[in-house]
């Protein structure tokens, strides 16, 4: 008669039959992992190196683009000189106010004329006071070489420009002042005129522009004309006069005749002059008819 009982042999049996066939199971599904696994991951090391420096050089030239877009973006919006406001332009504002108005940096961007794509001429020049110390001494000190390589912008011409500019303000230190003609007589215009008017076989009118301390600033000829008169347009004296800052101003006029008596058309003339002045708050000094070797005064005759 067979027995139903299982020895406990047979029961260990089976327990260790059932481990062998999960640990076949797992390993074979491992190696079919490692086997058959997706195309896109079956790559080696070298494929793995590729694969990353494709990325680097994508994400490298994403970086230039976009440093790009900044960089013409920043040229686009800075404004050239000629952008500017007209009355903040350095020729401009030199034209209105004056030299003495200006940086040294605008003075200087008028000469070179022009800067960079980056930099206008103004920022350019700036940049070069600033590596001087802001001093006009120090510049002239540098030579071409040093100026071209060490700023953008600045090539030979610029360079000749800026050291040239430096040599004439040295150049001006060491002139004199100029002596100006004292004119405050009679005498002194006659003295003055008679060598440009000795030789004249027709009339010619002077004027003589003077600063308030008789010191002459210029004379200039403003008719030419026949034998015996000569046309003069008060006009001319006048603006002549407020373009040169004359706060004092003579006429003059020769007779080639050797007469030195004024005629009527002189005293009208003379009388004309002496109003316009006037008006304009100028002081009329004299007018002096000049001959060889003899001179009439208005103001000697106290016809003035």
């Amino acid at each position: 008669m067979k027995s139903n009982l299982i020895s406990p042999f047979s029961i260990n049996s089976h327990i260790m039959k059932k481990e062998e066939s999960t640990r076949e199971t797992f390993k074979l599904k491992k190696t079919a992992n490692v086997t058959f696994n997706h195309p896109q991951h079956n790559h080696n090391e070298n494929d793995v190196q590729k694969i990353y420096k494709i990325d680097s050089n994508k994400k490298s030239q994403a970086l230039k683009e976009t440093t790009s877009q900044h960089s013409d973006k920043d040229t686009s919006t800075r404004l050239s000189i000629k952008d500017w406001a007209k009355e903040d332009r350095p020729r401009e504002k030199l034209e209105r106010l004056g030299p003495a108005a200006l940086s040294n940096a605008e003075l200087l961007a008028i000469l070179i004329g022009s800067g960079t794509p980056q930099f206008s001429a103004v920022d350019l020049m700036k940049t070069v006071m600033k590596t001087y110390k802001n001093n006009l001494n120090s510049l002239g000190k540098a030579d071409i070489h040093e100026l071209v390589t060490r700023f953008k912008g600045i090539g030979p011409a610029k360079a000749i420009t800026i050291l040239a500019a430096c040599e004439l303000g040295k150049r001006r230190q060491l002139e004199k002042i100029e002596e100006r003609q004292d004119l405050g007589s009679a005498t002194a215009v006659y003295n003055y005129m008679h060598p440009r008017m000795q030789d004249l076989d027709v009339e010619e009118a002077w004027i003589l522009l003077l600063n308030q301390n008789y010191k002459l600033i210029k004379a200039e000829s403003i008719s030419h004309g026949g034998f015996t008169e000569t046309a003069v347009d008060i006009r001319i004296i006048i603006r002549e006069a407020l373009l040169n800052h004359a706060t004092i101003l003579g006429l003059c006029h020769n007779h080639p005749s050797n007469n030195a008596t004024p005629s009527s058309a002189d005293d009208r003339l003379t009388l004309r002059v002496k109003k316009a002045c006037d008006t304009m708050r100028i002081f009329f000094m004299d007018h002096v008819i000049i001959c060889d070797g003899q001179y009439y005064s208005y103001r000697e005759m106290g016809r003035l």
